[in-house]
């Protein structure tokens, strides 16, 4: 028996990245997958590879009626959703922090901050009906460990993994698990902001802080996620799981 076999999971993000992986190794467990993305095109084509169980939608995250439209677009497909993956992103450039304008702020609050609110919205209600449900999202060890540089993102998962707490225990009661991961920076396309600049001496310099000696992949996180969301961590909940290779240590 796979291990999503039967269930939905909606992921946000999912157009590259954690998020992509996220979507193709959810759907080889055999998930139903909704692709949400702001980039529908990216969303779509990560659809496409995975084939009939998976369907793309459009959506910006800190706008609540798009999260809601997602969330009708996977009852509408799959009429159920029990994993709800909050993974999509957005950082500042690393560097000081009185240099982020206010709009850059506006936007890290609204993903990585708001968007968990709307998504609890919109699905713990269904999830409740459900007799259960997995909310994850995808933190950072910047919330855990924060590096001078990137000071409002270091904060906004840092109000991730508190929220992911709280929630888990306000939510135990409806059997709804809610936990976080906590990456190193990894092979996505934010890493060259996460690091100032993408270059062989700067990728040299951040891997020599990580024990196991690399940045993460999308196929780490992916993996993480596939375990927390499967029933194999039923009593695992308001965890923030560091997939850092040692970096927390």
């Amino acid at each position: 028996m796979k291990r999503l076999a039967g269930k939905t999971a909606i992921i946000t993000g999912g157009a590259s990245g954690f998020g992509e992986a996220m979507a193709k190794r959810f759907a080889a467990e055999g998930a139903n997958v909704v692709v949400a993305d702001l980039n529908l095109v990216g969303a779509e084509k990560v659809a496409a590879e995975i084939g009939k169980s998976a369907i793309a939608a459009h959506a910006d995250v800190t706008r609540k009626e798009d999260v809601e439209l997602m969330v009708k677009s996977a009852m509408d497909a799959f009429g159920r959703i029990d994993i709800m993956i909050n993974n999509a992103g957005f950082t500042h450039r690393n560097g000081p922090m009185l240099g982020v304008d206010e709009a850059t702020f506006d936007l890290i609050t609204g993903v990585n901050m708001k968007a968990i609110y709307y998504a609890a919205l919109a699905v713990v209600p269904i999830m409740e009906r459900q007799g259960g449900g997995s909310i994850i999202t995808t933190a950072s060890t910047a919330g855990l460990r924060p590096r001078p540089g990137l000071t409002w993102y270091n904060a906004s998962k840092g109000w991730a993994i508190s929220a992911t707490k709280s929630m888990a225990v306000e939510l135990a009661p409806k059997n709804i698990r809610v936990n976080c991961l906590c990456p190193v920076a990894g092979e996505t396309p934010m890493l060259g902001l996460f690091m100032g600049e993408d270059t062989p001496e700067k990728r040299a310099q951040f891997k020599a802080t990580v024990p196991l000696g690399r940045l993460s992949t999308p196929l780490d996180v992916a993996n993480a996620a596939l375990w927390l969301a499967s029933s194999e961590a039923e009593f695992i909940t308001g965890i923030a799981l560091e997939v850092d290779g040692g970096r927390c240590i």
